[in-house]
């Protein structure tokens, strides 16, 4: 534990504004001090990041609600510098606001338990709030200024309303205050804060850039007494960028569930505002489903092997091309980079490569040492490129989530002359801490999703085939929109008699509790038909068994079709649970609908089903399918069916064979766009 002592006496109290959530909005030179974080690091961050892992100790009333956390409201506490050690402090923390939602804002002040500021508390805040070096004021309802700090008062000169008694409605030329005014008001009304509003003015040849929070105060009767406005100048180009950068990234990483696509949106996002060339390399385990990665005849030393997947640069490879004799980067756009993305990646045994990949810890090299005698030695082609381009300045970090290494991200500078700085450290760790979590969970939807589709494919009939009689053959399309496939079906049976029966279905959901249960069903179906059951009688056996077995099966409903075609009298009997009608094309091409009884969904329990007898002469097409095929998020069933039946229309003639007509049909409807739902197509025509 760090010594209270360490840090100065008499030193400034360390302030910070805390909204209802727990997040920090406001952080003063004097706790950056004594904590290590910089505001850039902590602003947005929840306040909890300040307490020690087990938790704390201290007298005095706590305050609740604070991001899962406890914080003081008076008494001692400990914090948790950015270097990992502690420090024990006496904390004072005072209501700003009280929400709608009953939350309260906090200012909170603390400074080590050994100063001279410990006692009489009263005087420190009233005393702190004044000389608060964050611009903080007081409007009334009328939105008039009735007090100030100091920090405020130095704004005055290019924002004229920071004067006690100046009303925000008063009409200067060149200021338009009608936006503030109304988030004021809104703050007033609703009794929530308004935090981060970013406001701008220019005073001279001064442009003044502030991060604006709005709090409401409330008397003790709880009725609204007006808004307390706290300003955070980020005029500083570099803060403001790095804020920005959290925010994109909070936004942006892992917004699709693709951990290639998520390594590439970290490399884009990191450059130029932290660094000039990004790559993030991934271990095997991230990639299920690619090939195995080969590793060079290098590597036999035993260093590790990733795969590159994702880089960035801020170099023009046409007009500063950097160029390798085993390669040429410049057709991938990162001349830096040795190797594409999807490519196999060798790491050294003796490099910071695998110190952070052994150690967890990053590696912060502001000057990069490219002498010899280095591990540039025992790696060429990078010392190479290193030289080429310039390259300085080196941070690599272990993207690591739920105690699992993923693989690593390295940042370079190399146009930019600055070397990275221990705040530039802090952003990448920031960064890297959040695409590990969105690259995690990435790869178990991938993973899902794989075991999902593998299981699918592996329930479906495999060596469909028909009779002398039918012709038969089927189509399926997995979903690119939702989360893993579905449990659509299709089967082909044969019965007693030369008789066939045609079955498709649909499981509510998707995923693999759906494939597991589709596969289910598709067996209960085939026994079912071989006790040679009527295809009422068999859906009402089906529904039954469902809806019995409901955690079993561990599904809702389920739609089904289920037709048998005897050759003998040329008809086909068919029923329907709560599935869409089959297609019927005539031998001259014609597309009907036929108008099955409506039954219930498999899984209800009702069992209410009947029965559709037609004649099918030879040369009719059937076409059984899903909802996937016929149902978008612009057209409801009836236009889907509508297409369909044109699709076959044109379809049917030009078809020499019934594969063709299946990849006719699903071209003409899903075209290259990617499914929305999953689709089954099955079918089937009537031979002489």
């Amino acid at each position: 534990m760090k010594a209270a002592g360490s840090v100065r006496r008499g030193a400034t109290p360390a302030v910070a504004v805390v909204d209802g959530a727990g997040t920090v909005i406001g952080w003063t030179q004097a706790a950056e001090e004594l904590t290590g974080y910089p505001a850039a690091g902590i602003v947005g961050r929840p306040i909890a990041t300040l307490l020690p892992a087990e938790g704390h100790d201290g007298d005095g009333d706590s305050v609740d609600g604070q991001a899962g956390a406890p914080l003081r409201r008076t008494g001692t506490t400990q914090v948790r510098r950015r270097d990992g050690q502690v420090v024990v402090v006496r904390v004072e923390a005072v209501p700003l606001a009280l929400g709608g939602d009953r939350q309260k804002s906090w200012l909170v002040s603390a400074v080590p338990a050994t100063s001279d500021l410990s006692t009489g508390t009263g005087d420190l805040l009233e005393s702190l709030i004044s000389s608060f070096p964050v611009a903080m004021a007081i409007w009334d309802e009328n939105l008039r200024c009735v007090w100030l700090n100091e920090a405020a008062e130095q704004l005055s000169d290019g924002y004229p309303y920071y004067r006690v008694g100046r009303s925000l409605t008063e009409v200067i030329e060149g200021i338009d205050t009608e936006a503030v005014q109304e988030a004021m008001r809104e703050a007033l009304a609703d009794r929530r804060p308004t935090i981060d509003r970013e406001a701008r003015w220019s005073h001279g040849s001064q442009e003044r850039t502030l991060s604006i929070s709005l709090l409401p105060l409330e008397g003790a009767d709880g009725r609204p007494l007006g808004v307390c406005s706290v300003a955070l100048d980020f005029s500083n180009s570099q803060a403001r960028d790095h804020l920005n950068l959290l925010r994109e990234a909070s936004v942006r990483l892992g917004s699709t569930l693709d951990v290639m696509d998520t390594a590439q949106e970290l490399a884009e996002m990191a450059v130029p505002v932290l660094a000039d060339y990004v790559t993030v390399d991934l271990s095997e385990a991230m990639l299920p489903g690619a090939a195995p990665l080969q590793r060079p005849a290098a590597a036999e030393g035993g260093g590790p092997v990733f795969r590159r997947a994702g880089m960035a640069s801020v170099r023009d490879p046409v007009r500063d091309p950097v160029r390798d004799p085993v390669r040429d980067p410049v057709r991938d756009g990162v001349p830096e980079s040795p190797w594409e993305r999807r490519q196999t990646v060798f790491v050294p045994p003796r490099s910071p490569f695998t110190e952070v990949l052994h150690t967890r810890r990053p590696h912060f090299e502001p000057v990069l040492d490219t002498s010899p005698g280095t591990w540039l030695d025992l790696d060429p082609g990078r010392a190479r490129i290193i030289r080429a381009t310039g390259m300085h300045s080196l941070i690599i970090i272990a993207l690591e989530a739920r105690g699992d290494v993923l693989g690593v991200a390295a940042f370079a500078r190399t146009s930019n002359p600055v070397p990275f700085t221990r705040d530039d450290l802090l952003l990448a760790e920031e960064l890297v801490t959040r695409a590990a979590l969105s690259l995690d969970n990435a790869r178990q939807y991938t993973r899902e999703r794989l075991t999902a589709l593998a299981l699918q494919r592996d329930l479906l009939p495999h060596d469909l085939c028909g009779t002398a009689t039918v012709e038969v053959a089927s189509r399926y399309l997995p979903s690119d929109a939702h989360e893993g496939v579905g449990g659509d079906w299709y089967d082909v049976i044969h019965l007693p008699g030369a008789r066939v029966a045609l079955v498709v279905g649909d499981v509510t959901g998707h995923g693999i509790n759906a494939a597991a249960t589709m596969g289910r069903l598709r067996t209960a179906v085939r026994t079912l038909a071989y006790l040679d059951l009527p295809p009422q009688e068999l859906l009402t056996h089906l529904d039954h068994l469902m809806a019995q077995d409901a955690r079993g099966f561990d599904a809702t409903a389920a739609t089904c079709l289920y037709a048998v075609y005897d050759p003998r009298t040329s008809r086909c009997t068919m029923a329907t649970a709560g599935h869409p009608p089959p297609a019927i094309v005539s031998p001259s091409g014609d597309v009907t609908f036929p108008s099955l009884p409506t039954g219930t969904p498999i899984g209800v329990g009702m069992g209410a089903f009947d029965s559709h007898d037609l004649h099918l002469p030879p040369g009719t097409s059937l076409a059984l399918y899903t909802d996937g095929l016929i149902e978008t998020r612009q057209s409801d069933l009836d236009a889907g069916m509508a297409r369909l039946g044109d699709a076959l229309a044109h379809a049917a003639p030009r078809s020499a064979t019934l594969e063709r007509m299946c990849t006719a049909v699903i071209g003409s409807i899903v075209g290259d766009s990617p499914a929305e739902d999953d689709i089954a197509l099955l079918v089937a025509r009537i031979q002489a």
